[in-house]
């Protein structure tokens, strides 16, 4: 495999010395802000994975090869090439085959992070279940994925352009553990609330990481997955009703225009970020960077631990 999936040196030699390594996505990259805040915000993650002392290790493909530990360059290159694919698990061997560069989503990005022997990833959100799912069976690849790969997931709980209550009702389904990070309520993404209880929540990585080794422990049974959710720090965290008027407004224009699968999400983030003068934009960065120094903790108590 060695042609086609690379570690590159710093997360090799984290892995073959048990030291604490993270996973980054690199969708958020080529699709989710715009240049230069993208480049901004992925050196601000690694920082902050770094802060945590852990191991950065952005997941990207270029030329059809999966990078495990992309370097500044090559995210560079990844935030402003103009023809990056959006690689989830169902793209990824067309992508390397046709030796095409690509930007791995959650699903992917896990996918690959286990195949590396990566066991602690931070995104933003998840995907999930799409709200009118029941006229556009529009569900995203990162609950099953959850349900099957041995990830620890560290995020602001699911994207709030999405239906949260099936989202958790899915999440619950496929055997995937919901632990709230300080919090008994899943957070909504830009929002610190969501209405929605959680029924387990942990007060410290350490503790965050005893679930992870638990839950990977328990013989005789395939476990997969942990989603560890993160509310987004207080300080430029929104509304959760300023959001959802936001959200209804651009799903209607989305509807308008005829938008829908891969390209939904980005086009309704950008539309709420257009509708909220550029304040969800600054909540996305904040809870980004959020995410990747609570994972670079999680991953310093897990291999603490083990």
């Amino acid at each position: 495999m060695t042609d086609v999936f690379e570690i590159r040196e710093e997360a090799r030699g984290a892995l073959a010395n048990g030291k604490a390594i993270v996973a980054l996505e690199s969708t958020v990259i080529a699709h989710g802000l715009p240049h230069p805040l993208n480049i901004e915000t992925a050196r601000a993650m690694e920082a902050a994975v770094r802060e945590s002392r852990a191991v950065p290790a952005t997941i990207g493909i270029l030329d059809g090869r999966v990078i495990v530990g992309l370097t500044a360059k090559e995210i560079e290159r990844l935030a402003q090439a103009k023809d990056v694919v959006k690689v989830s698990r169902a793209d990824l061997a067309a992508v390397m085959a046709g030796k095409r560069t690509g930007a791995t989503t959650v699903a992917s990005t896990m996918l690959i992070a286990a195949k590396a022997g990566i066991r602690t990833f931070a995104t933003g959100g998840i995907g999930g279940v799409h709200r009118g799912v029941e006229y556009s069976m529009d569900v995203s690849a990162d609950l099953t994925e959850l349900g099957r790969t041995q990830v620890a997931v560290v995020c602001a709980g699911a994207k709030a352009i999405l239906d949260l209550q099936r989202t958790l009702e899915v999440l619950e389904t496929l055997g995937v553990p919901v632990i709230g990070f300080r919090t008994k309520e899943f957070p909504a993404f830009y929002c610190r609330e969501s209405g929605l209880e959680l029924l387990h929540w942990v007060a410290t990585p350490e503790e965050a990481a005893e679930i992870m080794k638990v839950q990977w422990e328990i013989r005789g049974a395939d476990m997969g997955g942990i989603l560890i959710v993160n509310p987004p720090p207080a300080e430029s965290a929104l509304p959760r009703q300023m959001i959802e008027t936001f959200i209804g407004k651009a799903l209607e224009e989305a509807a308008r225009k005829g938008i829908k699968g891969k390209e939904a999400t980005p086009f309704l983030l950008r539309e709420v970020g257009r509708l909220s003068e550029g304040k969800t934009l600054e909540a996305n960065v904040d809870l980004l960077v959020s995410n990747a120094r609570l994972a670079g903790l999680i991953a310093a108590a897990y291999s603490a631990s083990r």
